[in-house]
Formats: structure tokens, sequence, C-alpha cells
């Protein structure tokens, strides 16, 4: 079983030419609303593109954004605890430009009221998953009883902040982009494109910076890196035609603990992962493009 303690918004999407500069008016197409949030996207990730028994621990309002939430989750097979918030249920506000890159401003809401006491039991736990779109305090607090109960800590740190070290020594997996990584390293971003075309060491001088035993950083359309004990391993992206980048992250943070709890090594726990993501960018939406297990599969032949 694992266990995602995080956020879940309801997203508001619209799809325009391109993503508007500042100051700038951009007149969108289509509008449309998706469940979504980190937390959440992660959750439905394990379950739908994973495959595995998934609960997920998470706050939501009083209002009619919380339903959608709940409906998606538990379509999903995700097995809720949820606590009841005096704070609106969270939303996000997304641009997706017709290259599929999106701008995302969230307001986090009933995400906030998430607290130390309100985690479940880690009974037949094997992996506690969490994100930063929930106060710091509240993750080190989860962080710090799954360790005292050798449940593995996996915290993917989005949105990019630096974070206290107490913090970092209590993380078993660590995902980030390379935004994030720069932002816990103090080091200048690592474009992909640069990673794309260049040796792995500006990327693994960053990752042997963090105290952490395994760190995977993703890179868009050049794939992924991790360093697990000092080891490097490079996942190449699957190629597809992007749609929409919303929740590929999220995507390949879910898959990759779904194939870990069922014990694939890393390098196939990798593949998996960045087929999963690949997927997602093929439709529109956060968890209305989280793939299936058998799609993901299907992809991973397809490209053998």
């Amino acid at each position: 079983m694992i266990l995602v303690a995080g956020s879940a918004n309801l997203d508001f999407v619209v799809r325009a030419h391109h993503i508007p500069a500042p100051g700038e008016t951009v007149l969108g197409r289509d509008f449309q609303t998706f469940p979504g949030g980190k937390g959440a996207n992660q959750a439905v990730a394990c379950a739908r593109a994973g495959g595995v028994p998934t609960a997920m621990l998470l706050a939501l309002g009083s209002d009619a954004f919380a339903q959608p939430l709940v409906d998606s989750l538990t379509d999903a097979g995700v097995q809720l605890h949820t606590v009841q918030a005096a704070q609106p249920t969270g939303v996000a506000f997304i641009c997706v430009s017709e290259e599929g890159e999106n701008a995302i401003t969230v307001a986090p809401g009933a995400n906030h009221a998430l607290q130390a006491q309100h985690l479940p039991s880690l009974q037949g736990v094997t992996h506690l998953l969490m994100q930063l779109e929930t106060p710091v305090a509240t993750v080190q607090a989860y962080a710090q009883a799954a360790r005292a109960q050798g449940v593995q800590v996996v915290l993917n740190a989005a949105p990019a902040q630096a974070l206290p070290a107490a913090l970092l020594a209590l993380v078993d997996i660590l995902i980030v982009n390379e935004g994030e990584l720069a932002a816990l390293t103090s080091a200048p971003a690592v474009t992909a494109g640069a990673a794309a075309t260049s040796s792995p060491s500006p990327l693994a001088e960053q990752l042997a910076q963090l105290p952490v035993p395994c760190v995977v950083v993703t890179l868009g359309s050049a794939g992924c890196l991790a360093s697990v004990n000092g080891q490097l391993l490079r996942q190449a992206a699957f190629k597809v035609k992007v749609v929409d980048t919303t929740a590929a992250g999220d995507t390949f943070c879910g898959a990759l603990v779904a194939a870990l709890s069922q014990r694939a090594d890393m390098p196939l726990a990798l593949q998996r992962a960045s087929a999963a993501a690949a997927l997602a960018c093929t439709q529109l939406g956060a968890q209305s493009s989280i793939p299936s297990a058998s799609a993901v599969a299907q992809l991973m032949q397809q490209s053998v």
C-alpha cells in the first residue's frame, strides 16, 4: 500500500496560442475544469498507471469544488482519508499553449489545513509520497513518523523552494525537476536541452550535494537522471506527440513509487515512470491524462 499525503485542487484550464507575458492579455480558446493538485495527481498515478493499492490523505473545503476531486480519486480506486477544512478547496489556474507548455498559479486553500495529527495509521504502508503544496512543517512531521515506522519516505520537492536539512535527512527518495534541484542546491538550473547534449557532470555535481540516498531529476524531453547511492542512472524520454504537459511530472512520481512498491529495480522503475509521464502528455488535463497500467506496458513493449 502506498499512502500519498498532499494537495488536491480543481484545475481551471484555458488553451491559448501562447502563454501570456507579464502585462499581456491573450484570447484563449476552450475552457474546462479538471481534477488536479500534485498530491491527488500522484495518487491517481499510483493507482491507475502503477496499478497498486493506494490511499490518500487530503484536505477539502465544504464547497462545490470538492466533489469532482472526490469522484476522480475514488474512480481511480484511491482510498480517501479526508480532512474537512474551513478554508475553500484548493484551485489552480492553468494556461496551456499550442506547444503543450503550461503556466500554473495555485491558490492552496484547504491544502494548508493538513496538520501533523491528521496522519492516519501507517500499518501496511510501504511508501509515503509527499509534495510541497502543503505546509513544510506538516511534511516533516509525516516524514518523521514514517521513518520511525520503517516506511520509505518519497518527497517530490515541488513547487521549488529551499528545504530544512532536518527534512532532507528523513527522505529516502527525492524527486525534482531542474528548477527544483537548483533551488535545493543554490546552483544555476541546468536546462533539459543542455542536459541532452552534454555529459551529466553538472547535474551529477548538483545531485551529489544532496544528503539523500536516491535523487531523481526529471529533464522533460531529455528524460531523467537518477543518483542511487552515488551511482548514476539515465533514462531517455519516450517520444510522443505532446498535447499538454500538465501532470506529467506527477504521473512520473506516482508511477515510479508504484513500481518500487512492487519491488522493481530502479532502472525498470525509471522506465515505467518515463513511459507513464510521456503518455500523460498526449491528453489534456491533469488526472484525466494519466494512463492505465496496460497502456504504460504497451508503450514500453512498443519501444523495445
